[in-house]
């Protein structure tokens, strides 16, 4: 089975303020867009992914993700995560009705293509699933069958939102880098532990990160 992903990325100015005590202003964009471009490349070369759109007016980030070969789809209802990831993923039926969706976050530059492939493929066994973050909390894959609605509920609590919504949680272990998104300077350090891609690794070694 091949996917499409969708990926949403905010403006690289908004993006990724709790990392505030780890990252300045002036180096916070670049960090967001050197997730984005780590996560997106890994995707790619991810053999259970047929495609990757990126949700985003951000135009710089836009440019670059175009470059690795994502599909850019400009956040026309501008209503937040969810709306976006929703109109996304229609804009990807109009043209691949019969084909599976998932949405994941923009912030794993941990991200490994064969475990991300083990996600997918349990994923398929299932009308709708999910995939916990590294903290439990939240989210940073949500699945769709062909023929079902994505129903995205990321944000506070989305781990708890999407199985209320009948989306099946997928226990799966060893598969730490599709959860280790990064909000925190301690996310980024758990990341960097992991083993980061090349673009995450030359914005980091720009910080000062206690415990690296």
């Amino acid at each position: 089975m091949q996917w499409t992903l969708v990926i949403p990325l905010k403006p690289l100015a908004r993006a990724k303020s709790r990392l505030a005590d780890t990252a300045g202003d002036g180096l916070r964009p670049g960090l967001a867009l050197a997730f984005a471009q780590d996560t997106v490349a890994a995707v790619l070369a991810c053999a259970a992914v047929r495609d990757v759109a990126v949700v985003t007016d951000d135009v710089l980030a836009g440019r670059e993700l175009a470059a690795l070969g994502a599909r850019i789809v400009p956040d026309t209802p501008a209503s937040g995560l969810n709306a976006a990831l929703a109109h996304a993923a229609g804009v990807v039926r109009a043209t691949r009705p019969d084909g599976p969706v998932a949405a994941l976050n923009a912030d794993l530059p941990a991200l490994r293509p064969g475990e991300l492939a083990r996600v997918l493929d349990a994923a398929a066994e299932f009308p709708r699933a999910f995939l916990a973050d590294a903290a439990g909390i939240g989210t940073t894959l949500l699945t769709a069958a062909a023929g079902r609605e994505l129903a995205p509920e990321f944000g506070a609590g989305s781990r708890a939102a999407h199985r209320a919504g009948g989306a099946v949680e997928l226990p799966l272990s060893a598969v730490d880098s599709v959860r280790q998104d990064v909000d925190t300077g301690e996310d980024l350090r758990a990341a960097l532990a992991l083993g980061v891609g090349p673009r995450t690794a030359a914005a980091a070694a720009r910080l000062l990160i206690p415990g690296q």
